[in-house]
């Protein structure tokens, strides 16, 4: 579903991404993981269009689209949630959820778009409580539900996840991987997620990538991964495990 080829990008003269070749089939669940600034968020910015790439192909669906715009992508069924929650929090929780439908009121309407967010507080129900809430009020783990459920609104077949459990309880996070999971299994939607709690994210995916200073040193599936001894010394240590134990 997913191919980068040979992908270059440069922040200014610094080269952040070097011959990056990475693929996701459809229906997978493939983490990245490394250290903090070895290009896993460029990489995902690249994908859906928001940091320019200097050489190299990304293809989706077996169409090269390098360079293309991020609305194009979203459009063709790239959705992104960003690291950070970035939601709209002066606005209600049903407003955020209409700007993140915009393309299907634009396609379809406006009596498909309160249906898909019908399908959307079933899936959150705790969403629906909240619904006439300020998002910026709500706790951190619902935050993070308000910010995935926006990139659903639009429809995605793949979805690009930066940090999904970044700062929340271990039980909160429990859910959100969860949800993850559910989501391949009953939208068929394929995902690759960035984690620093790579054992909580292998132990969802089919496969992953290691990367270090903007190239992937490994891939393997992810069972192979929990097991490697270099890669437990390195990124499987013992913090956050209460999220599985």
């Amino acid at each position: 579903m997913l191919r980068l080829i040979n992908v270059n990008c440069y922040y200014g003269l610094v080269r952040v991404l070097k011959n990056v070749s990475l693929h996701v089939a459809e229906g997978e669940i493939v983490t990245l993981i490394g250290a903090n600034g070895a290009g896993k968020t460029t990489i995902l910015r690249a994908i859906s269009g928001l940091h320019p790439v200097r050489s190299g192909n990304i293809y989706f669906e077996n169409r090269d689209v390098t360079g293309w715009p991020a609305e194009r992508l979203v459009e063709t069924g790239i959705g992104h949630v960003p690291e950070g929650r970035q939601i709209f929090r002066p606005m209600s929780v049903h407003d955020n959820l209409e700007l993140g439908g915009h393309l299907v009121y634009k396609h379809y309407g406006r009596k498909r778009l309160k249906s898909e967010i019908s399908e959307v507080f079933d899936m959150f129900p705790v969403l629906h409580q909240r619904r006439n809430q300020y998002a910026g009020t709500l706790s951190g783990g619902e935050q993070q539900m308000l910010a995935i459920a926006m990139a659903l609104m639009a429809g995605p077949r793949m979805l690009l996840l930066d940090e999904p459990s970044m700062g929340l309880a271990p039980m909160i996070a429990r859910d959100i991987f969860s949800r993850i999971a559910g989501f391949q299994q009953e939208r068929k939607l394929t995902v690759l997620l960035i984690e620093q709690n790579a054992r909580a994210a292998l132990a969802i995916s089919h496969r992953g990538y290691v990367m270090e200073t903007g190239r992937i040193l490994v891939e393997e599936e992810a069972g192979a991964l929990l097991s490697n001894p270099e890669v437990k010394r390195a990124y499987l240590g013992r913090e956050r495990r209460e999220i599985w134990e």
